[in-house]
């Protein structure tokens, strides 16, 4: 017998659709960054590096066995915290965010990887609790702690959307296990009660983005700019989209950040209706995949991580195409595989990797 059964379980069929939708992404960003100033070269190029790094990072993950992920779930959870703190305290300004840290030629979000350390220690924590649920007060106190203290960090920076995101995937994780329906009223009442203090403590720009959300006519040229012009695009597309390198929005340069957060306004305006509903039915078939390996696991903890991991996904492109569509406020969150950046493509394929170990071992024993 071989010493490495899990060899034999790997899901071909998963890794042959993230393959699918880098290539879609790559493809779009090639486009997106093609006008008469735009950087082909460099930002696809850079992107298929990053892809080329993803990958590894994926056989990596998919090498480990999950099971090693429980054991140190602390200390990953504590080295991204110390991360996040180091951006606080060092970290590189961007337009007017303090998010990144750089080490030598790469520069990297801490942020974005703190999505995937929460998933972990959101499947860690519950895994182990005696308690069968629905889960109260007393069961969640410990898992609302964890979650807190990196959202406070990443709202420091300051990051809406991703510190939203983090808050989101502990969430999947504890509705997945289960909530009594009490908790679940009182949150609901505790939001609405505090909803006053959290709009006095956001930012002036994050109260224009909500209130731009809800009207963008009221500053069309100025914080309503991005969202009408992305609409534009996406509504100009119509059925069968304008073609490759033929969309007028990109072309003429009306459509802001086309090569990170509105990327799908791209797609839309090139591919139509039907290029991008394909494009979010394989989203929505790797989510379906996700949650079938989460259903498929041998033990809690893989099971509660696959649905964490799997819900990043999930929230990034519906969050991301709700922003780009007017339906949601501008967050600045990414499209997986299609937005440009480095730490989002590698979260990614670590997600993938992830997915592909707790499937590739549903039948092994021991670590």
């Amino acid at each position: 017998m071989s010493r490495r059964p899990w060899l034999a379980q790997i899901d071909y069929g998963l890794i042959g659709l993230v393959l699918l939708l880098s290539a879609a992404g790559l493809a779009v960003l090639w486009s997106a960054s093609h006008g008469p100033e735009g950087d082909v070269a460099g930002h696809a190029a850079r992107q298929l590096r990053w892809m080329g790094v993803g990958v590894v990072a994926m056989i990596a993950a998919l090498a480990l066995d999950y099971r090693h992920l429980q054991t140190y779930a602390v200390p990953i959870y504590v080295g991204l915290l110390l991360l996040l703190g180091l951006v606080l305290a060092m970290g590189k300004t961007s337009m007017g965010a303090q998010r990144w840290l750089i080490v030598g030629p790469l520069r990297f979000q801490p942020s974005e990887f703190m999505k995937i350390a929460m998933a972990i220690m959101a499947a860690y924590l519950l895994s182990k609790e005696d308690s069968r649920p629905p889960y109260g007060l007393r069961n969640l106190w410990v898992p609302t702690l964890a979650t807190l203290v990196p959202t406070l960090l990443i709202l420091a920076q300051p990051d809406l959307g991703t510190a939203v995101l983090v808050v989101g995937v502990a969430g999947a994780v504890i509705l997945f296990q289960g909530v009594r329906r009490r908790i679940l009223v009182g949150i609901g009442v505790l939001l609405l009660a505090l909803a006053p203090v959290g709009w006095s403590v956001l930012h002036d720009y994050q109260r224009q983005r909500i209130l731009t959300f809800l009207d963008p006519e009221r500053d069309p040229l100025g914080a309503g700019y991005h969202i009408i012009q992305s609409k534009i695009a996406v509504g100009s597309g119509q059925l069968f989209g304008k073609g490759f390198l033929q969309g007028t929005q990109v072309r003429l340069q009306f459509l802001p950040e086309r090569h990170t957060d509105f990327i799908f306004s791209v797609l839309a305006e090139e591919w139509g209706f039907l290029g991008a509903a394909a494009v979010l039915s394989l989203y929505g078939l790797l989510v379906l995949w996700g949650l079938d390996i989460a259903a498929k696991a041998r033990d809690s903890f893989g099971r509660l991580l696959a649905v964490g991991v799997t819900s990043i996904l999930f929230y990034h492109v519906v969050v991301n195409v709700g922003m780009v569509t007017g339906m949601l406020p501008v967050v600045g969150v990414p499209l997986p595989l299609f937005s440009y950046g480095g730490s989002s493509v590698m979260t990614t394929y670590v997600v993938v990797g992830i997915l592909l170990s707790v499937r590739a071992r549903r039948f092994s024993r021991g670590l």
